[in-house]
């Protein structure tokens, strides 16, 4: 079994270790999307992660979801960002940019704009808005001949991104997003090519990562998906042939990871590992579920075929997280009421562990 502290080669980067900072929205981003210097303190804290994905970043204006979020798809946004990633540089790291296009899951009071989705069909629940959590509106189905240009926004992106300075990008293709919702067999209610069977329903995840490949490189694109998942009131039928027909379909890619969530059985999860030849980057718990990713849960899924661990809420409150799970120390407790009320508290005032002399 590989160990957690091990170095870990992917692609062009050598990772110290195997522990990856998981993608977290913290809506800390200056108006017009941009990201600031305390982005690049927080982001800098944590430079000791073997890769750090970045909170989800907005590749175009209507796939922004929530106020407050940072994007890529502006010349300011890309001058805002490179203080982030020369910070995290600085100080030995590795970053790659998560981008996030929200689809049905964002509010014209955020963009301006009407939500776009596969089919016309609302997500549930509330979505954050500029004056408070609203019911999310029913988006505009895209027209068969719109969606490859979602598609490649997610291309266009990448490579400002790189430009950024950051070392590549992750799609989030998971938790009810818009490759999600493709993949889904209740938003995506199509009967063009983009919908129906489980071939047609992967076909914009599938058009999105080439795109992104062929812009910056395979070893600089990854995915993130969550199998079965239930986010924003998503259902997805034929999980495991849906999944293993959209990983070989990837396998070709020269991808530098996929990056899975443990939203459906472990017994399926471990049939997709199998299924994927590649970097299997892992997060071990249920995102927002009630548990954290631990060194229990690191050193199970290490032993069942992940190369690398996300962890997630820990560190927030643990900037040094490395160093307490490498040495046993304890783990800080997170203020969630900090997550998303902006500011500097409980963003860049977690400390790394103080030794009693």
């Amino acid at each position: 079994m590989s160990d957690l502290f091990q170095p870990y080669r992917l692609g062009e980067l050598t990772l110290p270790n195997r522990v990856v900072m998981a993608p977290m929205t913290r809506v800390r981003a200056a108006e017009g999307g941009l990201a600031t210097p305390s982005m690049a303190t927080h982001y800098a804290q944590r430079a000791t992660a073997g890769l750090i994905v970045s909170e989800g970043v907005q590749p175009s204006l209507i796939g922004q979801s929530n106020p407050g979020t940072p994007g890529l798809h502006t010349d300011e946004q890309v001058a805002a960002w490179r203080p982030v990633t020369d910070a995290v540089h600085a100080n030995g790291g590795r970053i790659f940019a998560q981008l996030m296009h929200g689809g049905r899951v964002s509010h014209p009071d955020t963009t301006g704009l009407q939500p776009v989705g596969p089919s016309a069909v609302p997500a549930v629940g509330e979505v954050f808005t500029p004056t408070g959590p609203q019911p999310t509106p029913t988006p505009r189905a895209l027209d068969t001949a719109e969606v490859p240009e979602h598609a490649d926004a997610y291309a266009r992106a990448a490579r400002r991104a790189v430009d950024a300075g950051f070392d590549g990008v992750e799609l989030h293709g998971a938790n009810g997003y818009l490759i999600s919702q493709f993949l889904s067999s209740n938003a995506n209610l199509r009967t063009d090519r983009y919908g129906g069977s489980v071939t047609n329903r992967i076909r914009f995840a599938v058009e999105a990562v080439s795109a992104t490949a062929q812009a910056v490189g395979g070893s600089r694109t990854g995915i993130r998906l969550s199998p079965g998942t239930s986010f924003w009131g998503v259902e997805e039928t034929e999980v495991r042939a849906l999944y293993t027909e959209l990983l070989t379909e990837l396998a070709g890619l020269g991808l530098a990871y996929v990056h899975l969530e443990a939203t459906t059985d472990e017994e399926v999860l471990v049939d997709l590992r199998r299924a994927w030849p590649g970097t299997l980057i892992m997060n071990p718990v249920l995102p927002m579920g009630p548990k954290q990713t631990d060194r229990a849960a690191a050193d199970h899924w290490l032993g069942k075929g992940a190369d690398l661990i996300a962890f997630g809420r820990a560190f927030i409150a643990n900037p040094d997280l490395v160093e307490r799970l490498r040495t046993g120390l304890p783990i800080a407790p997170v203020d969630e009421a900090t997550y998303y009320q902006g500011g500097d508290a409980g963003y860049l005032t977690y400390s790394a562990y103080q030794h009693e002399a």
